[in-house]
């Protein structure tokens, strides 16, 4: 080759070299730029945060939890190299992060790859969950005037085909109290319609002495009435209605000549939405929402009890991990056994099912005082019964409505968790879940179905004396 033509391949070759480069530093540029994007922009103190990807997204995203000491450089390093982004990190869980996949790898291979680091101790697929509400012909009520005779739950004279006595003996107990504005239960659900007229009293407001809730990757949200985990803003307004028929049972307002009553006349209702308006959501958003109670629990806000009516079959360590924090904050978990009739300590059904010292699984009970046929049991692992059939609650619209399942149940037990704590704020967790263990009306139907073989009795639970 002469002179003439090695300069020309030479020069050639020097801008294929520098656009190689180039192409790669763009790589990074989009990569830096994308991280930025899906966290948000964060201006005069408020979150500006671009709208969340929807769970059909082409992106594969998983939770995985790296090893103790693995460092956040390190980290980055993994997932820079593996073509991907930590979207989120679960501050009260150490190492645990949700990583978003950017070369359009199936979700099963992108566990696969974490899996088999040294670095990591599991890595698990973000799953869907579903309301825990009972399917079938449930006629809805629409009424406009007081209902309280009609809450079989809270006070049972055998109406409708009753079993007079088969109720909590709520009236009882509201002898004794009727609730306490200093304790907060958190709905953790499809949100809460916080405008009802039998709830807008009863709904929580965060204090202005506690600061507006920060995420290091989300910014300040200004929680006034909560938080919403599907759409990371402070507006957890219910669009499916399960959320606010599950806040009513806890906590609609008593004594107000509006509608119904719930377990507590007085109470604080903390909404959190992380279903959407069919009813699903997913472990991502899950984990979320008691991240942000935890956050606010540290933050001196005392909501001690989260009311959880959905469920999957599907095992999560991620979600079991934050629950597992939620314990350590001092905050009891109680949750839907499941609809699916079936023995839950062979077919566990979660959260319900993991055996941690702060969940109470809950199966429900008709107005008879029999176990619904829906309903989940488990003498091992589904602890206690409550009314979950015909339940009339809160709606949306400011209507009301009745629904059945483990759902109904489920804010029922929380109730009277919230009614125990009015007279004693600081008992802790592991008392108050043995207390209400202890509290139960022991049933024929339940002995070999759940732990304590009851249904849960108000009364019995804050120490009234029961009269019937």
């Amino acid at each position: 080759m002469n002179r003439n033509n090695f300069l020309p391949h030479v020069a050639l070759a020097l801008v294929l070299v520098l656009v190689a480069a180039f192409a790669g530093q763009v790589r990074n540029w989009r990569k830096h730029w994308h991280v930025k994007r899906e966290v948000g922009t964060v201006r005069f103190g408020k979150l500006e945060p671009h709208p969340a990807e929807p769970s059909t997204s082409k992106h594969a995203e998983i939770f995985v939890r790296f090893r103790a000491g693995v460092s956040e450089d390190t980290i980055q390093t993994i997932t820079e190299r593996l073509h991907d982004t930590v979207e989120d990190e679960t501050e009260s869980v150490a190492g645990l992060s949700l990583i978003e996949d950017e070369d359009g790898q199936d979700t099963q291979s992108v566990i696969a790859e974490y899996r088999g680091l040294p670095e990591v101790e599991y890595a698990e697929e973000v799953y869907e969950i579903h309301v825990d509400e009972a399917s079938g012909s449930f006629k809805p009520v629409l009424p406009n005037d007081p209902r309280f005779s009609e809450q079989w739950a809270l006070a049972n004279d055998g109406q409708n085909g009753g079993t007079s006595g088969a109720d909590i003996s709520a009236m009882s107990a509201w002898a004794t109290t009727t609730g306490n504005k200093k304790i907060i239960v958190a709905v953790l659900d499809s949100g809460v319609d916080y405008t009802h007229p039998d709830l807008q009293n009863n709904i929580w407001k965060r204090p202005e002495n506690i600061k507006e809730y920060e995420d290091p990757s989300l910014g300040e949200i200004d929680d006034f009435h909560g938080y919403d985990a599907l759409e990371n803003d402070g507006d957890p307004m219910d669009e499916n209605g399960h959320g606010t028929h599950c806040a009513g049972i806890i906590g609609a307002e008593g004594g107000n000549n509006e509608g119904i009553t719930g377990v507590n006349w007085t109470v604080q209702i903390m909404p959190l939405r992380f279903m959407d308006a069919n009813g699903s959501g997913t472990t991502k958003d899950a984990i979320e929402a008691i991240n942000y109670v935890i956050d606010r629990r540290k933050a001196g806000v005392n909501v001690r009890i989260i009311s959880a009516s959905w469920g999957s079959t599907q095992k999560s360590r991620a979600l079991e991990d934050v629950i597992r924090k939620a314990y350590e904050a001092g905050i009891l978990f109680v949750a839907a056994s499941g609809n699916a009739s079936t023995d839950a300590d062979r077919n566990p059904h979660y959260p319900s099912s993991y055996n941690l010292g702060n969940i109470i699984s809950v199966a429900a009970l008709d107005r008879n005082d029999h176990l619904t046929s829906f309903s989940n049991y488990g003498l091992k692992s589904v602890h206690i019964g409550a009314p979950g059939k015909d339940i009339l609650s809160t709606y949306l619209n400011h209507e009301f409505k009745e629904s059945s399942g483990t759902s109904m149940a489920t804010p029922v037990v929380a109730g009277v968790a919230a009614l125990v704590l009015a007279g004693d704020p600081e008992m802790s967790v592991d008392d108050l879940r043995k207390h209400l263990f202890e509290s139960v009306d022991k049933l024929p139907g339940l002995k070999t179905k759940t732990v304590t073989g009851g249904r849960i009795n108000a009364a019995k639970a804050v120490g009234g004396q029961w009269k019937r």
